[in-house]
């Protein structure tokens, strides 16, 4: 028997606890695979996203620097000064649980707002420009909260492997091999004690 097998009472009661930690343990193994399940499943979902967001990211942002690049040319640096709102564009990250695990799982994008004081894009390709950043930095949003997800769910699905393989390969096992020693055990005591008392009972009757 293991050090863990010595703790356990000899006899029935030793049985018994062992019959309801094995129960436990394979219990709990099957609710950290259907939590593994549920984790990868998510993260797929979410590296999905994020590969998607990532590519529209890509393209916006090409996309706006080649604008940027024509509206610089046609109206200088000074231009560029003067179609830059300054107001600030906000993001704000909704945040979810999967099986105790919290990560991102929404986004919001609110645009920086012109005032009517401030001048606009003085040409149409710095106004294209603009229209693109937003566009690219949305998607940029996106691509971090769903790769952020999927960095928490694998490292969680990650711990929770290493808890199931330890219970299937190791804890399960043991316990299956410490209760098959103590029953073993109660059979041979049992088998004696059958002996005992037909002995007795034989020299009772001479």
């Amino acid at each position: 028997m293991s050090g863990h097998g010595s703790r356990v009472p000899a006899g029935r009661a030793g049985r018994l606890r062992l019959r309801r930690n094995l129960a436990t343990a394979l219990r709990g193994a099957v609710l950290l695979e259907r939590k593994l399940r549920l984790l990868l499943d998510r993260e797929r979902v979410a590296r999905r996203a994020a590969e998607e967001a990532g590519a529209v990211w890509r393209q916006r942002l090409a996309e706006a620097d080649s604008w940027l690049v024509r509206g610089v040319l046609l109206g200088g640096e000074a231009a560029l000064a003067e179609a830059v709102p300054a107001d600030h564009a906000r993001v704000v990250v909704g945040w979810a649980a999967l099986m105790g695990v919290r990560h991102p799982g929404t986004v919001s994008w609110t645009d920086p707002v012109r005032s009517p004081e401030e001048p606009t894009p003085p040409n149409s390709a710095l106004a294209h420009a603009e229209t693109a950043y937003r566009a690219a930095v949305r998607a940029a949003a996106e691509h971090a909260v769903h790769r952020a997800a999927a960095g928490l769910l694998a490292a969680e699905a990650v711990r929770t492997r290493q808890r199931v393989r330890a219970l299937r390969r190791h804890w399960i096992p043991r316990l299956r091999d410490e209760l098959a020693s103590v029953e073993l055990a109660l059979e041979e005591g049992e088998h004696e004690e059958a002996v005992r008392r037909r002995w007795a009972a034989e020299r009772g009757a001479r």
